[in-house]
């Protein structure tokens, strides 16, 4: 029986250090804050639940090696907003999909568009006013 607790115990430990994430040397960190205001009957659980299982999924297979990780606000002066960690593994990964000013590139474009119907499925949810990202 021991054995057997000692066997769960390190194969949970194994298995949740593997997955541990970690930022690099190199990598680029956006943090963008958004402002939802969610259609009539829509929570904001079902809101994040849409974001979490179908959008993150979209936006980490359109831009491979990208981690998005979602931030809810739940205090101060933007108490009901949204945020958005985005993790890139480099300045040049980034650049691959965003000009120097900050406009989408023709990969950019393209990996918009792509994602395009998924954005339309959550606008029915609700609308999501970005604030300036960082």
């Amino acid at each position: 029986m021991r054995t057997g607790l000692l066997t769960i115990a390190a194969v949970a430990m194994s298995s949740a250090l593997s997955h541990g994430q970690e930022l690099k040397k190199g990598n680029v960190v956006g943090m963008h804050v958004s402002t939802i205001k969610l259609e009539p009957g829509v929570t904001m659980e079902q809101f994040t639940a849409f974001f979490v299982q179908k959008a993150i999924p979209a936006y980490e297979k359109t831009w491979p090696g990208w981690r998005f990780y979602p931030v809810r606000r739940i205090r101060g002066e933007k108490a009901e907003g949204f945020g958005l960690i985005i993790v890139i593994p480099s300045e040049a990964e980034r650049d691959k999909y965003y000009n120097a000013d900050g406009s989408p590139s023709e990969l950019g474009k393209a990996a918009t568009a792509k994602v395009q119907p998924l954005q339309g499925e959550l606008s029915k949810l609700g609308t999501i006013t970005a604030d300036p990202y960082i």
